[in-house]
């Protein structure tokens, strides 16, 4: 039976404070990572990608790709992902300008993401969203707008932010729940207790913080997530983050 550790990927935006890009992939590699996600202006440099990839034997079985990427050019962006090994591709957000709309707005995005997802799964690859906490306002009928993307968007994949739909004010055990037909992935991130960690954003390394682990294991066990993606959005240390991620993982029976 494959364990949780054996399908942990870490984010490489968590990293991106070392530099160059190198660093980061020999010390993620070093403590023991397999899998990375890839995210945004790395692919303005895929070669580089590739190349490291190759040099510390590792694979990128997700990525997240802007959304301005995919409206420019969804076929090609799935051909270069596709180069890279890439079998997912997450949107992780709308662009600024476009993330606190309302009802109207949520839904447009949406339909323009069922039309994305079409060109994607076109070229042989899945592709979902990456929630953040905008998703968790509600119409006027308190349907989330998670919700609306849903359902103008009926193939879309979810790679759930755990952390996020918490301070979008959801209750990620029941996200998960509600939403298992289309969750494939999960983005493990904690929250430090209120006033802790300022410095870091109030964001904590997974199974250091306040997250309920045991109770988000089970859900998403009984959902059958398939990739678990270690993130931290301003880590002061990125090995010491890396590295406890991995660690509560590996906890995971």
């Amino acid at each position: 039976m494959t364990k949780p550790i054996d399908r942990l990927s870490i984010q490489l935006y968590s990293a991106r404070s070392i530099e160059p890009l190198e660093a980061q992939f020999a010390l993620i590699a070093g403590l023991g990572y397999k899998m990375v996600e890839p995210w945004g202006g790395l692919f303005n440099e895929p070669e580089t990608l590739r190349r490291l990839l190759d040099v510390h034997g590792m694979t990128a079985p997700s990525a997240h790709v802007a959304l301005d990427r995919l409206r420019a050019d969804a076929v090609g962006t799935t051909k270069l992902c596709k180069s890279l090994g890439i079998e997912t591709i997450f949107a992780p957000a709308p662009p600024p300008g476009e993330r606190e709309g309302g009802e109207k707005e949520w839904r447009g995005i949406g339909r323009e993401l069922n039309e994305i997802e079409k060109a994607v799964t076109g070229e042989g690859l899945r592709f979902g969203w990456h929630n953040h906490h905008w998703e968790y306002g509600t119409t006027d009928g308190g349907t989330t707008y998670l919700e609306c993307l849903f359902e103008e968007a009926p193939g879309l994949v979810w790679q759930a932010d755990l952390a996020w739909i918490v301070r979008g004010g959801g209750d990620p055990v029941t996200e998960i729940k509600k939403h298992a037909q289309r969750l494939v992935a999960c983005h493990i991130k904690d929250l430090a207790p209120p006033g802790e960690c300022t410095d870091e954003d109030g964001w904590a390394d997974p199974g250091h913080g306040i997250m309920d682990w045991p109770a988000l294991r089970a859900a998403m066990r009984e959902a059958g997530v398939s990739l678990f993606v270690a993130e931290h959005d301003k880590p002061n240390d990125v090995a010491r983050f890396a590295r406890r991620a991995r660690e509560t993982v590996a906890s995971w029976t």
